[in-house]
């Protein structure tokens, strides 16, 4: 192969390279500006007035109201309370609490994330005291999908401590039909329940981040191949 054809196959695949990182790059900005717009819709939905828990069993779709604040009365279930294991939180490993609750006048029954907490590891078959009151409570949460699923092997668990709950083999082992959604509690922390929920849709940052790495790659690749291809023409050896 002459130095000709050589030069044109180079410069044909750093065109081809320059514009696949900045296509990755721009493709990176995209996403970022649709988290954007899913934040700014997120963030309208929980400015709406708040729900009450009879409200939202009445919908036909609790699902269109995610996001919304909602403030429900009822009575714990604490007999088929689980907690979700490798649950993090201010990036600590522990464990998510999650209770059924029975909404008072109605026969609806929601799943609800109470918060996280710390985990025993030097015996961890022993589960933290957790204060569970008795009689009709009223709390305030955020609706939100059911609790994000972990990577499991097998079927859906059974017992006290477990890596995911699905919503509907746990609807039929608890013997009552759930709402779709679940409810993540808010407010203070007096029954020891850390509640610092995640922000919906972030990781902005994430993308705006491989964006750069994917600019800062075309620029690399360009001046590489200016300097190998088109400057070190012009520079000769000393003689």
């Amino acid at each position: 192969m002459n130095a000709r054809w050589k030069f044109w196959l180079i410069t044909l695949g750093t065109v081809f390279a320059i514009a696949s990182t900045l296509a990755l790059g721009r493709w990176q900005l995209s996403r970022a500006a649709q988290k954007l717009v899913s934040q700014g819709s997120v963030d309208s939905r929980a400015n709406l007035p708040m729900l009450t828990g009879q409200a939202l069993a009445s919908l036909a779709d609790p699902a269109s109201v995610l996001h919304r604040t909602v403030t429900l009365r009822g009575r714990w279930m604490p007999e088929h309370t689980v907690y979700l294991d490798n649950r993090q939180m201010n990036d600590k490993q522990g464990l998510y609490v999650v209770t059924p609750l029975r909404l008072e006048g109605s026969s609806a029954v929601i799943l609800v994330q109470r918060g996280w907490v710390a985990r025993n590891f030097v015996d961890r078959a022993i589960l933290p005291q957790i204060e569970t009151p008795a009689g009709v409570v009223e709390i305030q949460g955020r609706i939100a999908p059911p609790p994000v699923k972990l990577y499991q092997l097998g079927g859906p668990e059974t017992g006290l401590i477990r890596q995911n709950v699905d919503m509907v083999s746990f609807s039929a082992e608890i013997g009552m039909p759930l709402l779709p959604v679940s409810v993540q509690q808010t407010g203070d922390a007096g029954d020891g329940l850390l509640r610092d929920w995640p922000r919906v849709a972030s990781g902005l940052e994430k993308h705006y981040g491989y964006a750069f790495q994917w600019f800062a790659l075309a620029a690399l690749i360009a001046i590489l191949y200016v300097w190998f291809q088109i400057v070190r023409r012009f520079i000769r050896p000393p003689q």
